[in-house]
Parts: structure tokens; sequence; C-alpha cells
């Protein structure tokens, strides 16, 4: 039985082994999991494998490594194989990291309080306040509730006799959670079966419990609690999770710019003025939070912040110093500390730690190096960890020297070796391998006193060469982590669904859209439309390379030039370029990243500008934004390819203006989205008939169809007129045509239509750019524009100027946009229904 998959197993003889137990056989919990996979055929399993990377993919799920020659945004990995635990094994888990995030708690208080442990000699004086994680501005203040700790994270690994022990705790901002989220939903995909008949508990509760404690202990004084989730920022790490966190509890995503200190409350700048925040989960290092008092070359944090937080005005979760626990040197404190503090023994033990510091402690460890691993003592040290017995010669003698010379700044723990679990051969064969693991599990404050464990967590997967050392960093995977459970599945009760829309201004509440999100959804929206006009352009351009006729090919000097007057890399050279060198010119501004005006650069800088406001779009809006940039990556050998690459961009930007008009809420972001839509297309075309106007009126004419499908206005034209191509009727549908959604009076009047909605909802914007170009287009008379009327070259000195005024206008517009909107210093806004 079980013949098939398992053959290729293998089980170290060393290390505890998650699936099989030593006589060979499976563990009772893996058995339903394992009859399923057998049942399922290669070609199945493969497929299944590729949903797992495909959802990945698609929902943008990425972890950024620093220099990764994969690039910023390198994608999640996520194993087939989930990791398993018993129900009987996790209710002893979930007891005693509730019981070990109660001890943090306490621990907390008193360091930052009256200090007992450390006059009692429970706690040496030099592992607080000789390191960098222990902050003396917040000595002294009680945050609301008692509450240090309000999320907790601890990394667990088994050794080879079964035993749980922790190796390290995460105090600051434990990430993980959204992953473990993410994870789940896309196992839920592509496993439904097994995940349904396994009786698997959902991880949900958790993050209700983190929205309902944190909106209990805001201090709100009778108004709505705004809770932000505060980032470094889209180059950090982690990145990705924090936006899905976000979107998930329903927070605003900001960073340190978004916030302000005034009158010692934080206030979010919104494009409605200021917002007073009034708790903030945070995902930022303590010291990087506030450059005022803690860290003062820190460009990441708030000014004022632990001000406020230490007058209770604003809940930080969690508290500011709460890096302090994450010493691995206090380790082998806890049970005495838990004892004082509970009058009861830790039932989850560290891993057997010294703290080098001591001198019995430093004795021990060079005299039993081999079987030990050497770790920094605080946080803030950046080391790897250093295995006693890989070490020979030199490097033996270099780290010895540092232990002396610097003892406190190290701790020495017991060598474990990580327990194994099964992970699906990536070369899409049919077999299991075993890799070495470590569990982070996940715990939530409940704000009374209490904590909650998230059922399940994150497993981290060791990569095949790093055998004792689980990082994502270096490599690591992932696995969704299975409680399994017959009890009946949590779901919010009555009372709990009565709470959450109890209130009448939660209800009627209005989005709270940050400066810095109404701007770069605004940029969303200008380059979707760069984008799409750019990928037009050089589509139509092609087409007119692979047409023969004698016409088409006598017109390509003058649409050289006005794609290279648009800033499209053409042909130098030649007055009158070849077939071949123009199609290469239009094929590289396709897919070269080096070129400013390339479909590939503005793919990336739309791409930019998404991922920042990824809380604000739908899921279907953000898979096709996800898929947009790999439609430009391969090389594009020959001219048809290129059209066809075109055409899929042109496809997928118009799916996004589609998402734009009937996914997203109309809110002040979504107008600052369509103004920037409206004036790039203004802006756009403008310039495109500027330069048009300039080439001589005999090409001119042999160019009209061209304009108009790089205008995306032949079809009407044809359905409309039924004729070849004429100036005059030319003229109206791109300029004077208010009912042509690609025309100039339509751009006009839409950019009226919203201004008007933006400055009644937040006032201080003038609408006087766009006025000014209706007035002048109002101004004018179509029929001085034909050939043969006395007034046409004034008429088309004027028209020339309007479109410079567009042009112009447009960038005037948006710098007014970006100095009353985007860096606002307006005073509070109230907060009533």
């Amino acid at each position: 039985m079980h013949q098939r998959l398992l053959e290729s197993y293998s089980v170290a003889s060393d290390r505890f082994d998650e699936m099989l137990a030593a006589d060979g056989r499976l563990r009772p919990h893996w058995r339903t999991l394992i009859d399923q996979l057998e049942n399922l055929s290669p070609e199945m399993l493969r497929r299944r494998a590729n949903e797992v990377r495909d959802a990945i993919a698609s929902d943008g799920v990425t972890y950024n490594v620093y220099a990764d020659p994969k690039g910023a945004n390198r994608p999640w990995e996520l194993d087939l194989l989930p990791h398993l635990v018993s129900s009987e094994e996790w209710d002893f888990l979930e007891r005693a990291v509730a019981q070990r995030a109660r001890l943090m708690n306490g621990l907390l208080s008193d360091i930052y309080g009256p200090q007992s442990l450390i006059a009692e000699g429970l706690l040496p004086p030099a592992l607080v306040f000789g390191q960098h994680g222990y902050l003396m501005p917040c000595h002294g203040w009680q945050p609301p509730g008692g509450v240090h700790l309000h999320a907790y994270a601890i990394d667990l690994a088994r050794s080879a006799d079964g035993t749980w022990w922790v190796v390290s705790d995460r105090t600051q901002g434990p990430s993980g959670t959204g992953y473990a989220l993410q994870n789940r939903q896309i196992m839920a995909r592509a496993m439904p079966e097994a995940l349904r008949d396994m009786h698997v508990e959902s991880p949900h509760r958790y993050f209700h419990t983190l929205r309902a404690m944190l909106t209990r202990l805001a201090p709100s004084e009778g108004e709505v609690p705004l809770i932000v989730l505060l980032t470094p920022g889209p180059y950090n790490e982690t990145y990705s999770e924090h936006a899905f966190l976000a979107h998930t509890l329903g927070f605003p995503l900001v960073e340190g710019v978004d916030l302000t200190v005034r009158g010692e409350q934080v206030f979010l700048k919104t494009l409605n003025g200021l917002r007073r925040v009034h708790a903030i989960l945070r995902r930022m290092d303590d010291d990087y939070c506030d450059p005022l008092e803690l860290r003062a070359d820190s460009a990441l944090g708030v000014p004022g912040l632990t001000q406020a937080a230490r007058l209770g005005n604003v809940v930080i979760a969690n508290s500011l110093g709460s890096g302090v626990l994450e010493s691995t040197a206090l380790h082998g404190f806890l049970p005495a500390i838990n004892e004082r503090l509970f009058g009861e023994p830790l039932m989850l033990p560290s891993v057997a730690s010294w703290w080098c510091g001591e001198k019995p402690a430093l004795d021990y460890t060079l005299a039993h190096l081999d079987d030990l691993v050497i770790v920094p003592a605080f946080s803030s040290m950046r080391m790897q960890p250093v295995f006693g017995h890989a070490l020979t010669g030199t490097a033996r003698r270099r780290l010895i020297e540092s232990l002396q010379l610097q003892p406190h700044a190290y701790a020495a723990q017991e060598w474990v070796r990580l327990s194994q679990a099964p992970v699906m051969s990536r070369s899409g064969d049919y077999r299991l391998m075993n890799r070495t693991i470590s569990l982070r599990v996940f715990v939530v404050a409940d704000g009374e006193g209490g904590y909650q464990v998230m059922p399940g967590g994150l497993t981290r997967v060791a990569p095949r060469q790093r055998r004792d050392v689980v990082s994502m960093q270096q490599g690591g995977t992932s696995k969704d982590v299975w409680v399994l459970r017959e009890a009946e599945q949590w779901a919010p009760s009555a009372v709990e669904v009565a709470q959450g829309v109890n209130n009448v201004t939660v209800i009627k509440g209005t989005v709270d859209v940050s400066s810095h999100s109404g701007e770069n959804l605004f940029w969303m929206g200008r380059y979707s439309e760069r984008v799409k006009n750019l990928a037009r352009l050089l589509r139509t351009t092609l087409e007119y390379t692979l047409d023969g006729q004698s016409e088409s090919r006598g017109m390509l000097g003058s649409v050289s030039w006005i794609c290279s007057q648009l800033g499209v890399q053409m042909p130098k050279s030649e007055p009158r370029p070849t077939i071949t060198g123009l199609q290469q010119s239009l094929q590289a501004a396709v897919i070269d990243p080096s070129v400013p005006v390339s479909v590939a650069t503005q793919l990336r800088q739309l791409a930019n500008a998404a991922y920042q406001v990824r809380e604000h779009l739908s899921l279907d809006n953000w898979h096709a934004l996800t898929k947009m940039p790999a439609m430009v990556q391969e090389r594009i050998h020959t001219p048809a390819a290129a059209q066809h690459v075109l055409g899929n961009v042109i496809d997928a930007c118009s799916g996004l203006a589609g998402h734009a008009l009937d996914d997203m809420t109309r809110d002040a972001g979504w107008q600052f989205l369509m103004v920037g839509r409206h004036i790039e297309r203004m802006a756009n075309m403008a310039a495109l008939f500027d330069n048009f106007l300039r080439l001589p009126p005999q090409r001119q004419t042999a160019a009209l169809s061209w304009l108009l499908e790089a205008a995306s206005s032949i079809v009407t034209y044809r359905v409309r007129y039924r004729r070849t191509p004429e100036w005059l009727p030319v003229l109206h549908l791109l300029v004077f045509d208010v009912s042509n959604p690609h025309g100039m009076a339509y751009q006009f009047r839409m950019l009226q239509q919203y201004i008007s909605d933006i400055a009644q909802q937040l006032g201080l914007l003038s609408m006087s750019i766009p006025t000014h170009l209706s007035s002048q287009l109002e101004a004018m008379n179509l029929n001085e524009f034909a050939h043969d009327h006395p007034n046409m070259e004034q008429a088309n000195a004027r028209l020339v100027q309007l479109m410079r005024d567009a042009v112009s206008g447009g960038y005037m517009l948006s710098d007014d946009l970006s100095r009353h909107y985007f860096t606002p210093l307006t005073a509070p806004v109230s907060q009533g229904v």
C-alpha cells in the first residue's frame, strides 16, 4: 500500500520524520492524504502543482530577496503537499504557545514598568539595557488594556525524539500571517477534496479576532476607530503580504509619509484632509518608527509617534520596544521567569541556550563547540547561525576569539537536527523527497487578557543544500499547515456579527483613501492609458510596414517622423528608413525595458503604481495587472509576432478600463484614477495631432487613415461617413465631436466633470485649465479649416496652439493635483455621520 508514491522517499535516521513512523509506516493522520494522492495520476499531480504556481503568479504573491537575480518581486513558493498536524498534538501546541505569549506580554510589562525581574536577579540587566532592542523612551507607559504584545509568532523545531522546541520569538511585527492565509486560499483551489475530507480547521478566526481586538482597544472616544497597517514600503521583503493583509482586514495600507502627528495625536493624510488614526498595526521595526525619539536617520517613520503612544492617543501593535524580547539570549531565563510571574512551569521549552555574557556559559560553549550553534544574542546583529562542528582551522580560531573578546554579543544553542517532511519533486516526476522544516505559529491577543492561536500557521522548508538553516532569504519554500479537527469549524456568532454592523456611522462611513494611494491611483490611470496609446501607435505603424501598397510605403517616412517626435526611438541615419530598419525599431519599442518610451518600460511603471494600491483593487483587477508585464518579456523576431503581442496588451488595457468602470467604488481614489486616464488621453491625442499638423498638406492627406487608427477612431469614421478619410470629417471626429471617447472635446468635457466632482467633495482645486481649453475649442469654426477657406491658415495656427496648450495644460493640471491633494497639510476633518 502507498508503494507507488513513497518508493523514492528516504528517511534520515538522525531526524524525526513528520510523515513516517520509526518503523516506516504512515502516521495515522497522513493516511487520508496519501490515499488521495495515490489515486491521482502523475499528470494530474503535475497539473495541480502547476495550478499552485499559476495561482501564486496571478495573485501576485511575492517575497523580495535583496540582490536576487530573479528580480525584486521574487515569486512566493508553495509546495503542493501540506504539513499535517494531528488534533491531539495541536491541542498541546495551542495551550503551550498561548502560555508563552502571555509570558512575553508579562515580561514586556515588567521590563518597561517596575523592572522587578531585574531587581530580583531573574533577568540580567545587560540583556535588557545592553542591546538596541530596549528603547528607553518607551519606559513607563502602559498601553490600553495592558496589552504590549498584540500579535506574536514563534518558530518551532522538532528534535529527533519528536519533541517540539522553541527556536526564536517574533515580537515586533511578526510576518507570515498573510502568507499563511494565501497558502490556504491557494491550497483550497488545488486540493479541495482533501481539505474537505480531512476536516482541516480554518485560520480565519485569527483575523477576525485581530480586527475586533484593535477596534476594542483603540482610544476612539466615540469616533469610529480608524486602524491602519504601517509598512516600510514596496521595497520591503514582505510588502506583498502587507498589501494582502490590508486588503483582508480592510485597513488602509500606509507608509510613514502618509501619517503625521498634530497635537500629540496621529493623523492619516487622506484626499479628504487629515483623519485621526486610533490604532496602527505596524510591520516596521521598532527603532525606525519615530525619527524624533528613536532613530534619527530613519526616513520611514513618523516624527512624534512615540509621544502620541505614550499618552495613550494611539494603539501601536505591537508596542514600541517589543523587539527587546527577540534576543535568543533570553531563552535560558524564561522558565524561572514564568514560574515567578504565573506560578506554573513553561510547557514549551526553548532550545537549550547559553548566553555567553555569563562566564560559566562561555566556558561551556568553548568546551562543547562541536555540539552547539552560535547565534547573535541580539536581533539587531546581522549574523547567520554558525554551526560549531562545521568550523575548522582559521575560521574556528576566529570564532573563538570573537567569543572571548565580545562574549555578551553571542549566545549558544544546542544543535537540534530539524525534522523532515515530504515535498513534491519540482522536476515534474511522480515522487516525494525529504526536506527539513520549521513551523511558525501565530498568536493574537483577544483584548481581554487572553490569547488565541491561529489553527495552522506557516511551515518553512529548507533548500536542499542547507539542511539545518530554514530561511526564505536563502531560497526556502513554504507549506500550508493543516490542523486536523473533527470538531465543527469556527464561524462568527450572531453576537459577533451584530457587533460588526451595529454602528450607523460605520454603515455610512466613507473610504479613507490616503494621499499616497490617491497619487498612485492617479498614476495608475495615466500609465494604463499611456501603455494603451503607445501599443496602438506601434501596432498601427507596424501594419503599414507590412502593407505592400505603394501609398502605404510612401507615407512611412511621415509616420516614422511622428513616432520619433513622440519619443519612440526610430532609425536616425536615413531620411527615408528602410522597411526592415523601421520594423526593428518598432519591435524594440515593444520589449526593450532600457528604452524610456517602450511598452515594457510603461508596463513596469504601471505595475509599480498598481503594486502600491493593491488593497484598492478587486482580485480580478489584480490578476489582470499581474499578467501584463509577462506579455513583453520574450524576444520578438517578426513584425507579425510584435503585432500579436501589442494586440494582447491593448486587450489587457481595455480590460483594466472595464474593471475600473465595473469593479471600483466611486470614491475619491476612483475619481483620481479616471482623471489620470483622461489627462493622459488628452495629452497623447494633443501631441499626436500637433505633430500631424506639422506635416505638409499632401502628406497629411496620405496619413489620415493612419491617424484615425492611431487614435482608435477608424471604425467610428467608417460607420459614420462610409467614405475614405477626408480632412474635415476627420478633424471633427478627433477634435470637435463630444461623443467620441477618444476625441479632444470629450476629454475636455470629462475632465471638467471629474474635477468639478473632486472640487465639490474635497475643495481647493480650480477648473480653469479644462474650462479654458473648452472655451478655446468652442470659439473655433469647423468651416474655417476647409482648404479653400480664406481663414484656413489662422484657424490651423489656433488649432496648433490648442494642441500645445492641451499638452502643457495636462502637465499643469497634474502638478495642481499633486500640490493640493497628494501632500496635504490641512486641518483635521470631522467624522460625523
